[in-house]
């Protein structure tokens, strides 16, 4: 455990282009806040469709959530078809898999032309207990036109009732894609926007004038417009990289929110799971490890790492136009844990929307959609509930209690996922202010 590399296999094996920071006022048709995947597709498009834009990042480009995916590219996520289908009925989870499937088709085409060890794979979502979900999920798939199969014995060492299988899925690098794609890219890092008014957002020394502001941050810093705040909880990961244990010969995860993931990158097998809502407790490393221990005793520990995802009311992402009072504003925010294929669709409909293209079939991402479901009430009780905690660690974004997370050495809040190091710098927002220790 003592040799274990702390960081993503992606990490670990590329090297990112460095970009300088913004060092004067600047005026441009569209300005991109965020430089992970999804604000750097999005600057790929506007460049390939010759739209003046800007592209600004506090850090390093892919420095926060990118780095930290397991990378795969697939249209199945999870049992998601059923639970669209029980909300906005079969037309809606139609939209979803036309608009996902040209997502993954935009990675197809690209990625024949990138060397980023891009692999088709198929992809299988199994139940450790609850044949009937995955038998409902099958019925909606069939509707909607997925080409999708019933698997009885997927080939991991746990006991399924078996698992719903999508073909032809890919898996990739996805740092090797970001480095070639963002070549001549027009990208600022080290250019922290700390707020935006109207069309200006603003550093701490200079100024960018935009008539169109994307917000690629993750979760959207700006409180005063969409309700995000309510809409969006925050969710963590863990992956281990082991070396020495199966080939699954394919892309695995539990319908069960708490369930493992499983899925190969060159000899290493990558396990994911022990999520738990960011500021709460959960079975983090150590239950890999111990999952590990047990199912496979000759492997050997190489990489481990964490993600945090942000989370929607209803499964769904928003993606659109930030609020109704903000036309010019746009938001790309709540991928569900399914960030390649989120960040591919998010760019594609921004990008559409931006050139006068919107599709019909997006309607199903619109940020206005209700927010009236059961998670929103979650939201609201645990926000009360940590504002109300009285302890001297409070959140620079609202206020809520910050809890320590003794595993990864972090400032957590449970209300909206921000985390803080052990001397108070921001690692996650939406927190955009340091805090004080």
């Amino acid at each position: 455990m003592d040799k274990t590399i702390k960081e993503s296999i992606w990490e670990s094996t590329v090297q990112l282009p460095e970009f300088e920071s913004l060092n004067s006022n600047k005026k441009t048709d569209v300005l991109i806040i965020g430089g992970g995947i999804a604000g750097i597709l999005t600057a790929y498009f506007c460049h390939i469709n010759g739209i003046d834009y800007i592209l600004a990042e506090k850090d390093r480009i892919c420095s926060e959530n990118t780095k930290n995916t397991t990378a795969k590219i697939t249209y199945q996520h999870g049992l998601v078809y059923e639970k669209i289908a029980n909300s906005y009925g079969v037309e809606g989870a139609k939209q979803y898999f036309s608009v996902n499937k040209a997502a993954f088709g935009q990675y197809a085409a690209l990625c024949e032309k990138i060397k980023c060890d891009y692999e088709i794979k198929d992809n299988y979502v199994y139940s450790l207990n609850d044949r009937a979900k995955l038998e409902a999920e099958m019925k909606i798939l069939e509707k909607i036109g997925c080409d999708a199969e019933f698997c009885e014995n997927p080939p991991l060492p746990l006991k399924t009732v078996g698992a719903v299988k999508v073909p032809f899925q890919a898996q990739f690098h996805p740092l090797k894609f970001i480095k070639e794609i963002c070549n001549g890219l027009n990208i600022f890092e080290h250019t922290h926007i700390q707020s935006v008014k109207g069309n200006k957002a603003f550093t701490d020394l200079f100024t960018v004038e935009a008539q169109r502001i994307v917000f690629a941050t993750h979760f959207p810093f700006i409180d005063l417009y969409g309700f995000y705040p309510l809409k969006l909880y925050q969710h963590r990961s863990y992956v281990l990289a082991l070396e020495n244990a199966a080939q699954v010969d394919g892309m695995y995860v539990d319908e069960s929110d708490n369930g493992l993931s499983f899925r190969n990158y060159g000899k290493y097998l990558l396990l994911g799971g022990g999520d738990h809502r960011t500021g709460k407790k959960g079975g983090n490393w150590d239950e890999l490890r111990n999952f590990a221990y047990r199912s496979y005793p000759f492997a050997t520990e190489k990489y481990s790492w964490s993600a945090q995802d942000c989370m929607s009311l209803d499964s769904i992402p928003y993606i659109g136009r930030y609020s109704p009072s903000k036309p010019n504003w746009y938001v790309m925010t709540g991928f569900n844990k399914w960030g390649m294929t989120g960040a591919m669709v998010a760019a594609m409909l921004v990008c559409d929307i931006i050139t006068g293209q919107e599709r019909l079939d997006a309607e199903i991402f619109t940020p206005s959609r209700s927010i009236l479901h059961k998670q929103l009430f979650i939201n609201a009780a645990e926000t009360v509930v940590n504002m109300l905690s009285l302890t001297p660690k409070r959140c620079s974004h609202l206020g809520c209690a910050l809890k320590w997370n003794k595993s990864e050495h972090s400032w957590d809040c449970a209300c909206h996922g921000s985390r803080f190091t052990q001397d108070g710098k921001v690692i996650n927002n939406p927190a955009n202010k340091n805090i004080k220790m």
